[in-house]
């Protein structure tokens, strides 16, 4: 027989609609010889050994969304490149399977300049992107940045200013060169000219929090997904 799509022939098989044939295949659920297929058009011959999982469902695949630990020195436009099978971390703890469709259609949201570094978004769901788009400023952020000199020597009078000068954030030491900022309305260009306002010499910006969702110890380049359970 001439090969034929592979939604057609497991209609056949199966005794089902094509239509969920092909949710079946855009889950990831059908192995053909062995290898997972999730394109539904893809041509099969008679002698192919065609598998659906028993554990698959005919439910339309969600979109999705991940958290990227952006490298300082990346540019906006090749943050959704970075997100790829082979850059997914090892400490992802969800329960979401992996698969093709979720690399396709990405957007950024929560973007940082390219000499920044630490967590983005990156999504296909639209409710995500809009939520962020509209929320962000409003939204609790957590940023550490890394100072050249000038520590906590600097004493009350440096921290009101620091204060003063981001907007009212919460401001603390962690290091001698390192301070910590979380509050509402914040942005990394912000923070840069804050701490620069106050005398200190910025030498890196790094955002640890968006909301209630933390980067934690994901590796710069690497990413996770955004769990069900996770709100920003």
């Amino acid at each position: 027989m001439e090969p034929i799509r592979l939604d057609k022939r497991l209609s056949a098989l199966l005794g089902i609609p094509r239509g969920e044939a092909r949710r079946y295949i855009e889950g990831g659920w059908v192995t053909v010889n062995g290898d997972v297929v999730e394109q539904p058009q893809r041509p099969v011959d008679d002698s192919a050994v065609i598998v659906v999982a028993e554990q698959a469902s005919d439910e339309k695949a969600e979109r999705v969304s991940m958290l990227l630990h952006k490298p300082a020195g990346a540019a906006a436009e090749t943050l959704c490149a970075l997100v790829s099978s082979d850059s997914r971390s090892e400490l992802d703890a969800s329960d979401i399977r992996p698969l093709q469709r979720h690399f396709h259609g990405l957007q950024l949201a929560a973007s940082l300049p390219a000499s920044d570094s630490g967590l983005v978004v990156v999504s296909q769901d639209p409710a995500t992107l809009a939520h962020l788009q509209r929320n962000l400023g409003r939204t609790e952020q957590e940023y550490l940045i890394e100072v050249a000199e000038g520590g906590p020597e600097g004493g009350p009078w440096l921290m009101a200013r620091l204060q003063q000068e981001s907007g009212g954030a919460k401001v603390s030491w962690q290091s001698e060169q390192r301070l910590r900022f979380a509050g509402k309305g914040l942005t990394a260009k912000g923070l840069r000219v804050a701490v620069s306002a106050a005398g200190l010499q910025v030498t890196a910006v790094r955002r640890l929090r968006i909301g209630r969702v933390a980067l934690g110890p994901l590796p710069p380049a690497q990413w996770r997904y955004l769990g069900s359970d996770e709100r920003f």
